[in-house]
């Protein structure tokens, strides 16, 4: 079971701490959740089930979730920590579409062959939410497992292209709400990933640098 109450109070203080910086910042969390039935015309729509993890949080948690903050613009972030300039993410039944129509409009225009390296990381995904600068982060549908790993899309060549973030949605985000909720650009969550197969991980160096920098402590 997720720890639903956790996430709560994990993205109230990321509001907090972010406040304290004198910026704009956006929090919405729905509080409607999503019927059996709508999930099931999302599934239809989308061609696939919807991950375990990810259903259970539009059951039972929240149809939309967004939190938007950006950094000041003369912040001096640590040099490991340089790339990182917001914190940003938006889940939610409407983006599941919107990223999984995308994803499939870069499959089909851009990287339409499965024998390519590069290509083939796009196929056999079910995008879930959008990047700023036209990334897709996914879900792996080769992945066995009924929750299925988030993985990075980048459309550009970027570091992270194919990069796992998470075991599952609940894992990833998770995580990504221990870190201070970076960025959802590849090289805004590159610092706190070590490799390209364990995902982000909030114990490391830089997630404490981070955290401290900004002010958050769990």
């Amino acid at each position: 079971m997720i720890d639903f109450q956790d996430w709560d109070l994990k993205m109230q203080k990321l509001y907090d701490v972010y406040t304290k910086f004198d910026i704009d910042i956006t929090y919405t969390k729905d509080s409607n959740t999503a019927r059996k039935e709508e999930l099931q015309q999302i599934e239809r729509i989308i061609g696939t089930s919807i991950p375990a993890s990810l259903k259970e949080t539009f059951r039972h948690f929240s149809k939309t979730i967004f939190f938007s903050a950006y950094l000041p613009d003369n912040i001096k972030l640590p040099h490991d920590l340089r790339g990182i300039f917001s914190a940003q993410f938006l889940i939610s039944t409407d983006e599941l579409i919107n990223a999984e129509d995308r994803r499939k409009g870069w499959m089909e225009h851009c990287f339409c062959s499965p024998n390519d390296p590069y290509d083939t990381v796009w196929h056999n995904k079910l995008g879930f939410m959008t990047v700023p600068n036209g990334d897709i982060i996914a879900f792996d549908l080769n992945d066995n497992s009924e929750d299925k790993h988030v993985v990075y899309l980048s459309h550009d060549d970027g570091e992270g292209h194919g990069y796992i973030l998470g075991e599952n949605f609940a894992d990833y985000f998770s995580k990504l709400l221990q870190v201070g909720g970076c960025g959802n650009e590849d090289w805004q969550m590159i610092p706190f990933i070590p490799d390209n197969i364990n995902g982000i991980n909030p114990d490391c160096e830089n997630a404490k640098i981070y955290r401290e920098f900004i002010g958050l402590h769990w």
